[in-house]
């Protein structure tokens, strides 16, 4: 076994990782980061107490909830806009599934991209009157229709190998459940199973999933312009020919790729198995038609989150896809020294 003489992979040889894949391996865990724990808020964060104002002028429009009908609930959607956040919550709904409910149920064409786009303009200015015009009534009114029915009904009979979505315990027994825990409060148990159903701020991270990515690939570009490197970030679903998918930087331009550089953060293992995957076939894109060992364009990956420290032999395929080329936000300053983007840098 040939002796590990370099802390990380990207200053050894190739046939030093070759030899002792396992030890370079170790050498990356030692350097990855995660902060799962935090969250970024993000544009059209909801604070708690502009939600509950929200909560509050639906109880009091409806009596405590005791007349749930859109006669008493569309005013207040318009005045107070996040009220339409609240009822959303309430059904337990996303924006499409809400969309395709009340389109089914009233014959009214709500479409996905509309309560999308005003799910977001209220996060954006909850406290913004919305404008009573256009497609708006005739949609908001189908939308607080289906939300009045389904929550006075509640949950139907299912088969014992089905789970309503509205088994829920505000919503099981219709209006009731929901007076019920207006009145009383939520039982801890049911909310934390509730909860364990859900998965906790599941809709906010997936909402900041790209913002959490960004801060791999800002800190990419930061390094890039520092050093005066030439460089094509590419767009979400892009096409750049030479490429079944486009990496995420191509150095200097894609009509020259030397240096291709994907930026890939994940919590979860089997995701960073996808990722890894995906890695590996950029390295071997690199060595098509090649009959000597030596890459048309050098593949680097720059990692982040615990996704990617879990399981070990996925990281020994990335060490060998990459030749070592791989990075974290720990050793992202060494990124331009140890790879051949020096070739291309213009600033010291």
């Amino acid at each position: 076994m040939v002796k590990m003489r370099t802390k990380y992979p990207f200053e050894a040889t190739f046939q030093e990782i070759e030899a002792d894949p396992g030890a370079f391996a170790e050498s990356v865990f030692a350097c990855l980061e995660s902060d799962f724990l935090q969250m970024p808020k993000g544009a059209g964060f909801v604070e708690y107490p502009v939600f509950e104002r929200g909560y509050e002028a639906l109880k009091q429009a409806t009596g405590g909830f005791e007349e749930l009908s859109p006669d008493k609930i569309l005013p207040v959607t318009f005045s107070e806009p996040i009220s339409v956040i609240v009822l959303r919550a309430m059904l337990g709904f996303t924006p499409p599934e809400w969309a395709y409910v009340a389109t089914q149920r009233t014959g009214v064409d709500v479409t996905q991209g509309f309560v999308r786009s005003l799910d977001r303009k209220i996060r954006m200015a909850p406290e913004a009157p919305l404008k009573n015009g256009g497609v708006m009534p005739a949609r908001m009114t189908a939308l607080v229709q289906t939300a009045c029915e389904l929550l006075r009904v509640g949950a139907p009979k299912v088969k014992k190998d089905k789970l309503h979505r509205l088994n829920k315990a505000d919503s099981l027994q219709g209006a009731t459940s929901l007076r019920a825990l207006a009145d009383i409060g939520v039982p801890y148990a049911m909310l934390l199973y509730e909860r364990f159903l859900g998965r906790p701020f599941a809709g906010h991270r997936d909402s900041v999933s790209e913002l959490v990515g960004d801060l791999l690939e800002s800190a990419i570009e930061n390094v890039l312009a520092k050093s005066g490197i030439s460089f094509r970030k590419t767009k979400r679903a892009e096409r750049v020919p030479g490429f079944d998918q486009a990496p995420d930087f191509i150095i200097p331009s894609e009509f020259n790729p030397q240096v291709i550089i994907e930026a890939k953060l994940t919590e979860d293992d089997g995701t960073a198995r996808d990722k890894v995957t995906r890695i590996q076939h950029l390295g071997q894109l690199s060595m098509a038609g090649r009959k000597k060992n030596r890459p048309k364009y050098e593949v680097i990956a720059c990692i982040g989150g615990r996704g990617f420290g879990v399981r070990k032999g996925d990281m020994e395929k990335m060490l060998l896809a990459t030749r070592g080329k791989v990075f974290t936000l720990k050793t992202i300053d060494r990124l331009v020294k140890c790879t051949r983007l020096k070739e291309f840098q213009s600033k010291v």
